[in-house]
């Protein structure tokens, strides 16, 4: 799969039942951020906070972080787009595996960079070979962890010896949209490792755990330096007020949202066995969806889903992303995954 390459669009006729194709959360937001919401909307006749005071302190203080420390955008996305700007000149080179999260080579290009793809290995960043791409022009290097679409992770002294061979002046940008779904013990931290490592920014969001996808709020953390540079290129009032009022509220129910986290991780283990059972190769997932590298197979089981009422995200030729919905949800796209093994020999 190119990096250019778009999933397969939606088919025409009637809509899917289950929307498993975006990694969305499939629960609305708790009643305590609802209202809070609710209450915000009485004041949208107002600009919201240009420095997002009030998310910024909350975020530094969950994270233990100086509140200079913390950027704000329009979701992961905004953030990305700020810092890319911020220092990707012409013909600069930004360097990523593929596949990885579609809005890499789409924000380079944007930024008149240069896309350095580097193949997954065993749909695992191969951070050796990443290494070795670094050049005199590469100015950003992006590491999604855990990696979309193929929900794997890297070990954390992997990636602490990949960081030792970054040169001091390559930025090095973790992307852990998805790390409040991580369970395995070795993935590594990257507010630990930010710490001390000046080149290192790591990117969260509060669309995917925190279920506030329609609301595009996300962020970085980075050093001062970094940081500062990274604010200088942000959209005044890019962030809306009421993703200020809905990732507060979020923070202050972290608690109560992280147990449906659970619910979904145990969803997702569960549907993984089950593809697997079927004879469906299924790398362990750390993320709330799960990659099959079905590879010519790939559009035979999309259309199996979608006669199922089940939307999935095809990569034609390469494999299908199948994001964790409600256990309903879920059995119906095994359902699928069923009747499509029983027509299919995978290849």
């Amino acid at each position: 799969m190119s990096p250019s390459t778009r999933a397969t669009p939606p088919t025409k006729g009637n809509p899917p039942v289950y929307q498993l194709n975006a990694n969305e959360n499939p629960y609305p937001p708790l009643p305590s951020v609802r209202a809070a919401l609710e209450e915000a909307a009485g004041r949208a006749h107002r600009y919201p906070d240009r420095f997002h005071t009030e998310v910024t302190a909350a975020l530094a203080a969950r994270l233990d972080v100086p509140e200079s420390h913390v950027v704000m955008g329009a979701g992961s996305c905004g953030v990305l787009q700020h810092l890319l700007h911020s220092l990707v000149r012409d013909g600069d080179e930004v360097a990523f595996a593929w596949p990885s999260f579609e809005a890499y080579p789409h924000l380079t290009a944007m930024n008149r960079g240069v896309a350095v793809t580097v193949p997954l290995q065993d749909e695992t960043h191969d951070l050796d070979a990443l290494a070795d791409a670094i050049g005199p022009r590469t100015k950003v290097v992006l590491v999604c962890n855990p990696n979309n679409p193929t929900s794997t992770v890297v070990g954390r002294a992997a990636l602490e010896r990949f960081l030792d061979r970054v040169p001091a002046e390559v930025t090095v940008v973790l992307d852990e949209a998805y790390r409040e779904f991580v369970t395995d013990l070795d993935s590594p931290d990257g507010i630990a490792l930010y710490r001390d490592r000046p080149n290192l920014v790591v990117v969260r969001t509060f669309s995917k755990a925190y279920g506030l996808a329609g609301l595009r709020i996300g962020y970085a953390v980075a050093h001062e330096p970094l940081a500062a540079v990274i604010r200088s290129s942000a959209t005044p009032f890019g962030v809306t007020a009421a993703a200020h009022t809905g990732a507060v509220a979020s923070l202050a129910a972290e608690d109560e949202l992280l147990e449906r986290v659970e619910l979904l991780v145990k969803e997702r283990d569960r549907t993984a066995t089950a593809l697997r059972d079927l004879g469906l190769p299924v790398p362990h997932s750390e993320a709330n969806f799960v990659w099959l590298p079905l590879g010519e197979d790939t559009e035979a089981f999309a259309a199996a889903c979608t006669a199922a009422g089940v939307a999935v995200r095809a990569f034609p030729g390469e494999g299908i992303r199948l994001t964790i919905g409600t256990p309903e949800a879920n059995t119906a796209a095994l359902t699928a995954a069923t009747s499509f093994a029983r027509t299919v020999t995978v290849r």
